[in-house]
């Protein structure tokens, strides 16, 4: 394909792309960094300007306080008239006037005085100097009431077409007021010192109806509803007022100054409301005038230079990138120059324009001239050589028929079965490998039928030739049968020609023996050998389905703890495996046995009636009292109680007959005369509904007067012997203080409902001990069973306990059983998550005994995985074993979980643990079962 060619596309320098880039970014900053400066500038100027209000605002509200003291001043001097009182009593208006009328040219001239009334106790007026301010007599004796009552000055500022201050002061005889002095002042003084202490133009503004009601002139503010009563330097502060009245109302500006400009001028206008006790809607207000030119100015000088010295930045910034960049991207541009030429065979070119590097230190470029160089170097060389090969190229031609000899020798040593068939099916031709393989000669395969070599399964049935691919195997008289699994596909064929095929086998057989194996240990109980619980329930299942009596045998080993507990783990797992094998021999070709847990096997008799599984009974504990272990001088005996159930007398579904038998296997147990018991079907329901109720009433019992106990057992980190988290075990307490084991009652729990309510009770007590011991690092692994993980309540019980407790969510870990997860794999991965989602972890318990578990790991949110404990018990002498939990312990560490090895009952099984990677064990080697209240009390002395 031809190349698109570069030549005319024209370029833009890298040297100018960075100075345009880095322009953009240094002028971006530039504009932010006066931006914020300006900001700041503003913001701190108009907190001063506020503040300086506000200090206004004080100074002339303190301003008025002393305009009215020294006003009440004087009112208490008239009062104090020692003929002002007889003349109020005698209700002599002359004698008043004499009183008071020499004083009155001096208080109006000196003092400001506007007016004087006198009024006698009745509130009438009996003398009065200066103009009054209209409507003021009707308030004037609500006031005498008031003041002759209280006998005490009253003061006001009411603001009508003017503002005044109002003085009442009562006129005392001998302790009793007989009148009343009233003077009056106006704001005039108060506007003089505000305007000092100020430093601003001041204007006293009257706005509402009362004064606007004979409004007119100059001074009038209309959109205020006002009129000026008072303003300093008219000719500059009346404009600048009506534009202010324009932009804001009133009380815009007593909450916030407004700035105006003027020309080149700036102007700060407030208002400060004087408080006045008016009948009226009238208001005063102070109006202060500011020049803030100056400060406005140097606002903007201070931006101005911020900016300035941005740019100056900017630009010496672009001229030293620039000088930096200049000498390195011109010999770039030289390198531009050069690739192009190099590319059309300009090597010679190459050579000239690029100088060899001469410096110690060399940077990029210099490593980039070394590098074109080599380049023209290599790709001359490889010009040569291309025309050499070009040469031999008709050569190359010549040898095509010892390529074809190559090709057929290739066929011959790959190791696949390769053979090519006409279309009857005949084989045409076959390789070496494949006749190495089957041990056959060339004679012995050409011209055969396909189909007669290599045999369809017959489960898979005949397929037509035309299939692409198949699975067959070949069994050769002396020689084990193999299975190989074959492509086909069409060859090429000339016009006129039937089409050929060729066929690539793969020999797969021992990936079916591992199948095989995979297959036997789903079915199988791999200590024992025997079947296992599944296949036992399947197997009993289609008994039932074909309608015809048998019975099922239930047999469990007594005191089998003991022997491990005396002898370990591994002597329990030997007389396990030699009483599997003596059943075996006894039944195993007429009966299905299975090892169902533990120390349980049970067996399935079809076509037998009662007499005979009662025989079967008897031969089984025949066999077993020959059975035996002898460890360190102790000899262990295979004893067993046999429960007999039959079928379908004693139950229509698996799990009802197997409850039968686990009943008469109880009864057996009790028995002291035989060690078998045939269930009767009425005694077995009686039975039952005895056991069932005194449980279901011992349990709720025991949960009302908390009658259980917690036990803790250690999960030990193998590789310190650290423990760091336990695992909690139930306990039910009897009335002798003897502690019950919890597969007596949990059964009964399970079927009557009630083990919801006990694992809310563990769940509750165990938060409880996880906040006394969560602060050393301790972890809780609770065990749920499968009706609590699929109770829809569970997480946000869990969620309150936890806000209750104030325990740390990710100390508690739930555990839930394989076998409970998968059963209801949607609800089961909802539920986890839901719990992660609290905080908490996860853990599946008996992991690895369905091998099903190894598909839905990945998508179970988990951190933990428990390995059945079948498995590790037998780890040191199982081969099964061993590649069993070093599988499990790989997949987990591919998906990133925890494993936990179960039931650790000896020393030489941690090496083992450790080398496959598993991080904890448990088990009675690394720690016994202990109480939990005595177990953290001593962690808490500690």
């Amino acid at each position: 394909m031809k190349r698109k060619t570069t030549k005319n596309i024209s370029r833009f320098s890298l040297t100018w792309r960075v100075v345009f880039l880095s322009s953009l970014l240094l002028l971006g900053l530039a504009s932010l960094f006066t931006y914020i400066s300006h900001s700041s500038l503003t913001r701190q100027f108009s907190d001063h300007r506020n503040t300086q209000v506000e200090s206004q605002a004080k100074e002339i509200q303190l301003a008025l306080r002393r305009s009215e003291e020294s006003l009440r001043q004087l009112a208490s001097l008239l009062a104090a008239s020692y003929r002002l009182g007889p003349a109020l009593i005698s209700n002599d208006s002359t004698t008043v006037i004499h009183s008071l009328s020499s004083q009155w040219p001096t208080l109006q001239l000196e003092s400001g005085i506007d007016e004087i009334l006198v009024l006698n106790a009745h509130g009438n007026r009996i003398a009065s100097w200066g103009i009054p301010q209209e409507g003021i007599f009707r308030p004037v004796r609500d006031w005498a009431q008031q003041v002759m009552y209280s006998e005490a000055p009253m003061s006001t500022l009411r603001c009508t077409y003017d503002c005044r201050q109002y003085i009442a002061v009562p006129v005392l005889v001998e302790g009793a007021s007989v009148g009343m002095v009233v003077v009056s002042r106006s704001l005039a003084d108060v506007t003089r010192q505000a305007q000092r202490m100020a430093d601003s133009e001041v204007a006293l503004l009257v706005a509402g109806q009362a004064a606007s009601a004979d409004m007119g002139g100059e001074r009038t503010l209309d959109a205020w509803n006002g009129h000026l009563e008072t303003v300093t330097h008219q000719s500059v502060t009346l404009p600048l007022l009506r534009d202010a009245a324009r932009q804001a109302t009133l009380p815009q500006l007593v909450n916030a100054p407004l700035i105006i400009q003027s020309g080149n001028s700036y102007y700060e206008v407030s208002a400060i409301r004087l408080d006045s006790n008016n009948s009226s809607q009238s208001a005063g207000y102070f109006l202060l005038v500011s020049d803030i030119t100056g400060q406005i100015h140097t606002i903007t000088q201070d931006t101005r230079t911020s900016l300035v010295i941005s740019l100056l930045g900017w630009l010496a910034a672009e001229i030293l990138l620039l000088v930096i960049l200049w000498r390195p991207m011109a010999r770039l541009r030289r390198l531009a120059d050069v690739l192009p030429s190099l590319a059309k065979g300009g090597y010679s070119k190459a050579r000239v324009m690029v100088p060899l590097p001469q410096k110690r230190l060399l940077d990029e470029i210099d490593v980039l001239d070394t590098t074109t160089l080599d380049l023209a170097l290599q790709l001359e060389s490889f010009e040569c050589e291309l025309r050499s090969r070009s040469e031999q190229l008709t050569l190359r031609v010549k040898e095509l028929a010892q390529e074809r000899d190559f090709v057929e020798s290739l066929l011959d040593t790959a190791r696949v079965f390769i053979l090519t068939q006409d279309a009857h099916g005949h084989i045409m031709m076959v390789n070496d490998y494949a006749l190495s393989m089957l041990s056959l000669d060339e004679a012995s395969l050409i011209g055969k039928s396909f189909d007669d070599i290599f045999l369809y399964r017959e489960l898979k049935g005949k397929a037509s030739i035309g299939t692409h691919q198949d699975e067959r195997v070949v069994q050769l008289p002396g020689q084990p049968e193999r299975t190989i699994v074959w492509a086909h596909a069409a060859l090429p064929a000339q016009q006129g020609e039937t089409s050929a095929r060729i066929s690539v086998g793969l020999d797969i057989t021992e990936r079916k023996v591992a199948e095989a194996r995979l297959t036997w240990l789903a079915q199988h109980d791999p200590l024992t050998e025997l079947y296992n619980r599944r296949f036992f329930q399947e197997a009993l299942d289609r008994a039932l389905e074909q309608n015809c009596p048998g019975a099922v045998l239930f047999l469990d080993l007594d005191q089998f703890k003991e022997v491990n507990e005396l002898s370990g783990h591994h002597a329990g797992d030997s007389l396990l495996r030699m009483v599997a094998e003596a059943l075996h021999r006894e039944f195993g070709r007429d009966y299905v046995i299975a090892r169902l847990g533990g120390d349980e096997f049970s067996i399935l008799l079809h076509d037998v009636d009662a007499k005979q599984a009662i025989q079967a009974a008897k031969s089984i504990d025949r066999v077993l009292d020959n059975v035996g272990l002898t460890v360190a001088s102790r000899l262990h005996r295979a004893v067993a109680s046999i429960g007999i159930a039959l079928y379908p007398m004693h139950g229509e579904t698996p799990s009802d007959i197997m409850a039968s038998a686990d009943v008469a296997m109880y009864k057996a147990k009790e028995s002291g005369v035989q060690r078998w018991y045939l269930l009767e079907a009425i005694q077995h329901a009686k039975d039952e509904l005895q056991q069932r109720v005194y449980w279901v009433e011992r349990i709720r019992k025991a949960l009302r007067e908390d009658d259980f106990v917690l036990m803790v057992q250690p999960i030990v980190r193998l590789a310190d012997r650290d423990v760091r988290h336990y695992e909690v075990l139930l306990r039910m307490r009897n009335e002798d203080g003897s502690l019950v084991a919890p597969g007596s009652f949990i059964p009964i729990a399970e079927r009557s409902g009630q083990i919801i309510q006990l694992d809310r009770w563990v769940l509750r007590e165990s938060l409880r001990a996880l906040r006394s011991v969560q602060h050393q690092g301790i972890s809780l692994a609770v065990n749920l069973s499968g009706q609590s993980f699929h109770d829809g309540g569970l997480t946000r019980f869990l969620a309150d306990e936890l806000a209750i407790s104030g325990a740390d969510p990710h100390k508690l870990i739930l555990e839930i059983t394989e076998t409970a997860a998968v059963t209801d794999f949607a609800t089961a991965r909802g539920m986890m998550q839901g719990i992660r989602d609290l905080g908490c972890r996860t853990a599946l318990d008996d992991f690895g005994v369905g091998f099903s578990s190894f598909h839905y790991l990945s998508q179970l949110p988990v951190d933990y995985i428990k390995i059945d404990g079948s498995f590790i018990r037998n780890l040191a002498t199982s081969a099964d074993s061993r590649i069993i939990v070093k599988a499990i312990a790989d997949i987990a560490q591919g998906f990133g979980k925890q494993a936990i090895a179960e039931f650790v009952d000896q020393e030489a099984l941690i090496p083992l643990l450790q080398a496959y990677g598993i991080t904890y064990g448990q088990g009675f080697h690394l720690g016994k079962p202990m109480p939990m209240k005595a177990t953290f009390s001593t962690m808490a002395e500690n």
